[in-house]
């Protein structure tokens, strides 16, 4: 079944609004079951962790609730994998640090410019605390693609941890993750994949893909600011975590510092609630896909992103081809109509005559959102030669987008480049 638009988008609070909201590879709009799971918890069961009084303990409840439910999301053998945090960014800060225990001097790290900066500074952190030697991958500046020749050269080196990106959020580019996975294994290496940029767009199966590590972001598939990491057990178990005394002593508790956002908690289970909800009404035709492999929710959340990734290429068609009909517009990432699958919808280019500032400037006179600068893909920027004048560009869609929308943003992009 057709995605309704109308439905979906009656779902979101923020889309009353008349703004065009293409900014999303910063952060979607959260839904209104989030925002109502929220409040329900403020006003419900406020209270902190592990009391045995009734607010506690439904606090605690609702907690286990959503990370059984983001187990299922990811496909985890566990809800003990699911470790909640601040964000991305921090969570990653947290089991580098762990992990650098066990890394010696000479060791090699290998990260890729490719990736956000929240996959490449905690590592560089490690290798200059540590004495480790970086390694870094390059990606072909003409498509967006990352190097898979220079990857495996970087493997050759016996490296103790690759860090990669599931899709660029600068350059939109969907790397060859399972692929990935198996070339650091059998190298030696851990993995550690950054999914924020994904996991709106897309299934994802950690059991599959055999990653070590993976983490994502609430605020990017329509929930609260909340940072989520999978691990494998073994290696939670096996770390040894930075906290406080008193806190578990295993995972996932371990790794979640001080008291624990559990209003987003809450909100994230909303905005999982509403994908299964996606699931259920627009995704059955996708059940096949997967037959012998998931049930129960599993299985519907696989139906509800199966569903939206084919809606989604429409979306990407029309971005990509309203980018190469513009004149002045200089389009970086993956630009082959034909291969709508090597990309998420997030596009990045310049135009000619105008900073990337001007450009998204005067789109938001005009009502529509964009981005502009390096949006911490700043290794993205340095190798395609922009960080010093202003950066990129970019503009990305979400299932809630409309061709329509995506028609308005041309107009003005037209107007704009004359």
């Amino acid at each position: 079944m057709v995605l309704s638009l109308d439905q979906i988008r009656s779902q979101f609070p923020a889309l009353s609004h008349p703004t065009v909201f293409l900014d999303n590879p910063g952060g979607t709009q959260i839904v209104r079951h989030s925002l109502e799971m929220i409040q329900n918890y403020l006003v419900e069961c406020n209270a902190n962790h592990g009391g045995v009084f009734p607010t506690s303990i439904e606090s605690d409840r609702r907690v286990d609730e959503t990370r059984l439910a983001m187990a299922d999301f990811l496909n985890a053998t566990s809800p003990d994998e699911i470790v909640f945090g601040a964000n991305m960014t921090t969570l990653t800060f947290h089991i580098s640090r762990a992990l650098a225990q066990e890394f010696s001097e000479g060791d090699t790290l290998v990260i890729t410019r490719l990736d956000h900066d929240a996959n490449i500074s905690p590592w560089l952190r490690v290798a200059e605390d540590r004495g480790c030697r970086v390694r870094w991958v390059d990606f072909d500046p003409e498509n967006g693609m990352l190097d898979l020749v220079d990857f495996q050269a970087a493997l050759e080196e016996h490296p103790r941890l690759v860090a990669v990106g599931y899709a660029s959020n600068a350059l939109g580019t969907i790397n060859p993750l399972r692929k990935l996975v198996r070339m650091a294994h059998e190298a030696g290496a851990l993995i550690y994949v950054d999914a924020v940029q994904y996991a709106p767009h897309g299934p994802i199966d950690v059991q599959d893909l055999e990653c070590d590590f993976l983490v994502c972001s609430a605020y990017k598939f329509f929930g609260p600011h909340l940072g989520i990491l999978y691990g494998r057990y073994d290696l939670l178990e096996r770390l040894r975590a930075y906290r406080v005394r008193p806190a578990p002593a295993l995972p996932p508790g371990k790794f979640e510092t001080g008291t624990g956002n559990f209003e987003g908690i809450s909100g994230l289970l909303g905005a999982l609630n509403y994908l299964e909800w996606i699931g259920l009404t627009f995704g059955s035709e996708y059940a096949e896909l997967f037959t012998g492999t998931f049930s129960g929710r599993r299985l519907v959340f696989k139906q509800a992103m199966s569903a939206i990734r084919a809606y989604e290429f429409e979306l990407s068609r029309a971005l990509l081809e309203t980018l190469q009909s513009i004149p002045g517009v200089q389009l970086y990432g993956p630009a082959d109509l034909s291969r709508l699958d090597l990309r998420v919808p997030t596009f990045s280019f310049t135009l000619s005559g105008y900073l990337p500032h001007q450009v998204a400037k005067y789109m938001a006179e005009h009502s529509i959102n964009i981005w502009d600068g390096n949006f911490y893909a700043l290794a993205v920027t340095e190798r395609l030669g922009l960080e010093e004048s202003g950066g990129l560009v970019r503009v990305g869609a979400v299932h809630y987008n409309t061709l329509a929308e995506i028609e308005q943003f041309k107009e003005v992009l037209l107007k704009l480049a004359g």
